[in-house]
């Protein structure tokens, strides 16, 4: 059995909630539980616990996926909120702790929208805190009502690890559900494909064989939503997932 620990969602106590209101959630979206669940393959949700106990847990896993959420709080880059998004801070903290173990550690890893973009503050590289604010050349890639139906085209750089592996592929588009994006790269990053406007929407770690750390800006446990209208979804989990054998 694959044993694939995927970074915890945190709701903090909050007392107009009705059930557990006065203590902190973990949990997994359902999109993504069922996009990561294979036969032979057994999710783990990762749990806030002390080191001691974390790093234990984290040594049994074959593999870490680093799931989507809120925002990155920017003096986890050494920022300071420009606006409204002041992103999670703790949980930052929580997931570059998992992040470091599983670099440090040799194992793959698959960062999708906040994982995507916390690997690249990871690594060293900044985000744009609002992309329609700081970048207006950008176009828009998010809207709340939408959400995982809106899409856009993709450019996958040339004889990349993406490009190869979607060669099939002429016309690629995938969805968009961020408002934040890749200011600038961190080190050892490998781009691997953009979007249309410009964004980097892909990369991977050049200190492993390629596609073994890999990040994504979109959603593809989302995809099922419009599949037909995407590129497979599929393609890059059972590839991720040839790396953790």
């Amino acid at each position: 059995m694959i044993r694939i620990g995927i970074t915890s969602c945190f709701m903090y106590p909050d007392k107009e909630r009705n059930v557990f209101g006065p203590k902190s959630l973990n949990y997994l979206e359902n999109d993504m539980v069922r996009y990561v669940t294979r036969k032979g393959v057994l999710p783990v949700l990762l749990p806030d616990v002390d080191d001691l106990y974390l790093n234990n847990i984290l040594s049994e896993m074959d593999g870490f996926v680093l799931q989507g959420g809120t925002d990155i709080a920017p003096e986890t880059y050494g920022e300071k909120p420009i606006g409204k998004w002041k992103g999670d801070a703790y949980r930052d903290r929580y997931e570059l702790k998992i992040l470091d173990f599983a670099i440090k550690n040799s194992k793959p890893v698959l960062g999708i929208c906040r994982g995507f973009q916390l690997m690249n503050v990871y690594f060293g590289g900044s985000l744009y805190q609002d992309t329609s604010t700081q970048n207006p050349e950008i176009g828009p890639h998010r809207s709340a009502d939408l959400y995982d139906t809106v899409r856009h085209p993709i450019n996958f750089v040339e004889d990349t690890y993406l490009a190869n592996l979607y060669k099939d592929e002429t016309d690629p588009y995938v969805n968009t559900v961020h408002h934040q994006a890749v200011k600038e790269l961190g080190k050892d990053l490998e781009v691997y494909a953009l979007s249309a406007d410009g964004l980097i929407e892909a990369f991977g770690y050049t200190g492993e064989p390629a596609g073994k750390v890999v990040g994504v800006q979109w959603h593809p446990e989302f995809f099922h939503t419009i599949k037909e209208e995407l590129i497979d979804a599929d393609k890059l989990y059972e590839a991720f997932l040839q790396h953790t054998k």
